[in-house]
């Protein structure tokens, strides 16, 4: 049985969504200043940095689901791809047997970069994670993907799967 939460879980949703704001809005900053740094829209900015980590990770981001993470229209995400890959930060390459499907990735000049900028942060973030254990870490990841989860069936237009 769950314990009982001060307040009450809906005292302590608000709590972790206030932690969660404050995060999200250092976080903004940080890619507001990134954005200064590489002389570039903020947006941009945070276009970069989908694709540099979606690239690091592995999974490659296709211009259609970059739009739907940072919410740009068809038109503006071209826009956006256009601008960067002019100043060489991105390049589009069409890897898949389906020649349809463009892939983006990120120059090694903008992940030298974004690791120079996030490099302190990240790792006095790291220091701070080390001190939970793994178990605990898991479960956090866990609740978070499961709050947003709870909140993409929300921002999902009526006839999509979220």
């Amino acid at each position: 049985m769950a314990e009982q939460v001060p307040g009450g879980v809906a005292a302590q949703r608000e709590r972790l969504a206030e932690g969660l704001r404050a995060y999200g809005a250092g976080f903004t900053e940080l890619g507001r200043r990134f954005a200064v740094r590489m002389g570039v829209h903020s947006t941009d900015a945070f276009a970069l940095l989908e694709i540099a980590s979606a690239d690091e990770r592995g999974v490659p981001l296709s211009p259609a689901l970059l739009s739907r993470r940072i919410s740009l229209s068809s038109g503006a995400m071209t826009a956006l791809l256009n601008r960067l890959e002019q100043a060489g930060y991105i390049t589009r390459t069409r890897e898949h047997t389906d020649r349809r499907i463009v892939t983006l990735h990120s120059s090694p000049q903008v992940k030298e970069l974004a690791e120079e900028f996030f490099g302190p942060v990240n790792d006095r973030q790291d220091a701070v994670l080390s001190r939970y254990p793994s178990e605990v870490l898991q479960q956090f990841e866990t609740v978070l993907a499961q709050l947003r989860s709870a909140m993409d069936v929300q921002l999902t237009p009526p006839g999509e799967d979220a």
